[in-house]
């Protein structure tokens, strides 16, 4: 049967948390699109009229949709080049969803979406519905044709595994700029000992190339080893600005809901760096690079107010 304007209409006023339901679960903007894409084919060629409760049916066949791909995504993930790190969303993008609650808040957070790679498909599921979306257990049972019982069972494993990760502190806009700016007067100092004492004992730094930017395949472990690490990316080279293209900008923003520090180039986003705080300092570091895991953030760059460099020509 051929779609009503209203039907559209309906599915529209769905697609923003059917979005960030997506992104949740996959980790990948594009990939969320895709989902949300191939959902309304769905609803398209569906017996709309006879659907009593849509918000549930779309939800159901988005999230049926992701674990598919969740699970094709494992096999792709194991000849990826480097190391894999979700793609990142930069503050104000409405794919980051709800963010009422401390949970919300967490759940899109960089750190959180690294944990999350660590569960299987329905546990992600179901955490991801349950504690982002207020999901009850009798709705996610339906969503995943479980019982009950079984995602409660569910939802309390993947809840331990996620907060197994180091406590983390709620920072605003304001508090992540301080960090951002404090972080990158230390990495530009020339200095290890300045990082250093920005940096938890344990502190990790990985970065995602893709294969098409270089990226380290293993992550730098221990505070003096990243700081090390950072000291050398920050010290402005020939060869640097001859890899990049150019000279970048620097800015502090944040993405995912943590500190980040953006580095653009000719308007373009060519580096995100997510900043893991917690009580004791910044306990990772974790850099995107991946130029095609920075296109939504490139469209979302130039569509917002940014305000001045921290840094120009950082390289």
């Amino acid at each position: 049967m051929a779609l009503t304007l209203r039907d559209v209409d309906r599915f529209e006023a769905a697609r923003p948390r059917l979005e960030a339901i997506a992104y949740r679960l996959l980790g990948s903007a594009s990939e969320a699109e895709d989902a949300v894409q191939e959902t309304f084919l769905r609803w398209q060629g569906s017996d709309v009229e006879r659907i009593e409760v849509p918000e549930a049916w779309l939800t159901k066949v988005l999230t049926n949709l992701c674990l598919n791909q969740l699970t094709s995504a494992r096999a792709r993930r194991e000849t990826y080049v480097g190391q894999w790190l979700p793609e990142p969303l930069l503050g104000g993008d409405p794919m980051l969803g709800p963010a009422d609650t401390a949970e919300q808040r967490e759940s899109v957070s960089y750190a959180v979406l690294v944990l999350l790679e660590r569960l299987s498909p329905n546990e992600r599921a179901v955490y991801v519905l349950r504690e982002a979306f207020d999901y009850s257990h009798r709705e996610i049972a339906d969503i995943l044709d479980l019982t009950e019982a079984a995602s409660q069972q569910i939802f309390h494993r993947a809840k331990k595994h996620v907060a197994a990760g180091k406590a983390r502190t709620e920072i605003d806009e304001a508090a992540a700029r301080r960090i951002v700016e404090e972080f990158l007067a230390a990495a530009t100092s020339g200095q290890t000992e300045p990082l250093v004492r920005l940096l938890t004992q344990d502190a990790t730094s990985i970065g995602d190339g893709g294969g098409k930017v270089p990226a380290r395949a293993r992550a730098f472990e221990g505070a003096l080893a990243v700081a090390t690490f950072l000291r050398g990316l920050f010290k402005p080279s020939k060869a640097k600005r001859a890899l990049v293209g150019g000279s970048p900008e620097v800015y502090a923003s944040t993405a995912n809901g943590e500190p980040a520090v953006v580095v653009v180039l000719d308007g373009r986003v060519i580096g995100v760096m997510c900043l893991e705080v917690t009580a004791e300092g910044v306990a990772a570091v974790r850099s995107q690079v991946n130029p095609d895991k920075l296109e939504r953030a490139t469209r979302h760059w130039s569509a917002t107010d940014h305000g001045e460099p921290l840094l120009d020509a950082v390289f």
